[in-house]
């Protein structure tokens, strides 16, 4: 039989005890910088895959190796153009999105 351990917490504990509730100002910009975070690393992880460096990447979608730099590094947001040019430009794939309600 296993023992809880007292100190262990939950990551959903952990940011509404730090950030508060969903929908206030700190937790909604706690959850857009893990979402634009998620972004740079979803591009590295993939032209990684691909086997890309920035520099090739950047000249695929007509930009600098540097902002592909910021973009995967959580330094700058991309803007959705750009993100649609970096998936089909630059690795040939398709960028969806959905709502969930």
């Amino acid at each position: 039989m296993k023992t809880k351990n007292k100190n262990l917490t939950t990551l959903e504990d952990f940011k509404e005890k730090n950030y508060g509730k969903v929908g206030t100002p700190e937790r909604d910009e706690l959850e857009a910088g893990y979402e634009n975070f998620r972004i740079g690393a979803l591009i590295h992880d993939t032209r990684i895959e691909m086997g890309m460096t920035q520099e090739q990447l950047a000249e695929k979608v007509g930009t600098s190796k540097s902002y592909i730099s910021k973009i995967e590094n959580n330094i700058k947001e991309a803007r959705i153009s750009t993100l649609q040019k970096i998936i089909e430009l630059g690795f040939g794939g398709r960028l969806e999105f959905s709502i969930k309600i």
